[in-house]
């Protein structure tokens, strides 16, 4: 079931219908994910801020006309809406037209119309006038923040409403190069012939449903096929490693602190390597840890002493040596 897309009335001299719009047509396009071949991960379509390179949340996004170079005015949804209330709410025919008289060209995009409360009558009336006489109303309507010229076609019960191009938006035929009917250009009348009769023998009733998107149906074949024969990737998983920053990711730089403080710890006169861990380290000294830290200052000053006493023995150690070589000479000279 199609979902109501506008509401208003149709409008033409006196007469006013209410309607509602609904799509008459939908895509069905393979819905495909763009992939990262390296890693198998997602790749995402993101709108970002020219000038940080940083992603914008959509409720930051606003439509802007630059009036001048760099300057802008910024439009809300209510200055469309209030441009032209009226036009925003009405179909409003301004002629009624051949209906074969339209070039297949000029359609864009069909809408159902459908009768809203107290429209039922109004409704009937104009698509029974249309019918009966062949023509197709056209008319403008603003839909999705532009206005667009539209025909009002009869299909069955239902009235359609095709929104169309303008005539500046059509590129001219008399633009293309195409042949003029000159000597050994022009077809024959036996070929006319043979193509007329070609033609009727491949004539039949309009039967849309039989015919469907072929090359979809080969493509959802190969996909099937691949998968049949085991050719798929699995989806790389977001890593915990590459979570953006926020609670989770300090938890995890706090484990990897917590880890190189433990193992600091066991090894004496080792710096830590980073300034967190420094923090760390200065953190666990805190509180009950000062009898830990008293008892380390007292290590390093008895080593202090220890590295004084030795280098005091060494350069008294030349002296006593001395001393004892002369003893002997000393008692030699007495005897």
């Amino acid at each position: 079931m199609s979902r109501i897309i506008w509401k208003g009335a149709i409008s033409f001299g006196l007469v006013n219908i209410p309607v509602a719009l609904k799509a008459a047509s939908r895509s069905h396009t393979l819905d495909l994910d763009l992939l990262d071949q390296r890693d198998m991960a997602p790749v995402g379509y993101q709108r970002i801020n020219k000038h940080t390179g940083k992603v914008i949340d959509n409720e930051h996004i606003v439509k802007g006309y630059q009036y001048e170079k760099d300057e802008y005015v910024l439009l809300s949804d209510e200055d469309f809406r209030q441009a032209n209330v009226e036009a925003t709410q009405t179909v409003d025919i301004v002629s009624f037209v051949e209906a074969d008289s339209i070039p297949p060209y000029y359609f864009d995009t069909p809408y159902y119309l459908e009768p809203d409360k107290r429209g039922e009558r109004g409704y009937a009336l104009l698509h029974e006038t249309l019918r009966k006489t062949g023509r197709a109303a056209l008319a403008l309507v603003v839909l999705r923040n532009r206005q667009h010229l539209a025909a009002l076609l009869v299909v069955g019960k239902a009235l359609v409403l095709n929104t169309m191009r303008f005539a500046d938006e059509v590129v001219p035929i008399e633009d293309l190069s195409l042949p003029k009917g000159g000597k050994g250009k022009a077809a024959s009348p036996r070929e006319v012939t043979m193509a007329t009769k070609l033609v009727e023998d491949m004539s039949e009733d309009w039967k849309p449903e039989q015919y469907r998107d072929t090359y979809r149906d080969d493509l959802m074949a190969r996909i099937h096929a691949k998968i049949k024969a085991g050719k798929t990737h699995l989806l790389t998983p977001a890593s915990e490693e590459a979570a953006p920053s926020g609670k989770g990711a300090k938890v995890i730089d706090m484990m990897a602190l917590l880890k190189q403080s433990i193992g600091h710890r066991g090894h004496a006169g080792v710096r830590p390597a980073t300034r967190n861990a420094d923090l760390q380290d200065d953190e666990e000294e805190e509180g009950d840890n000062k009898p830990a830290r008293k008892k380390t200052a007292a290590k390093k000053a008895s080593a202090k002493k220890t590295a004084t006493k030795k280098a005091a023995t060494k350069k008294a150690a030349p002296k006593k040596a001395a001393a004892r070589k002369a003893a002997p000479a000393k008692k030699r000279k007495a005897a």
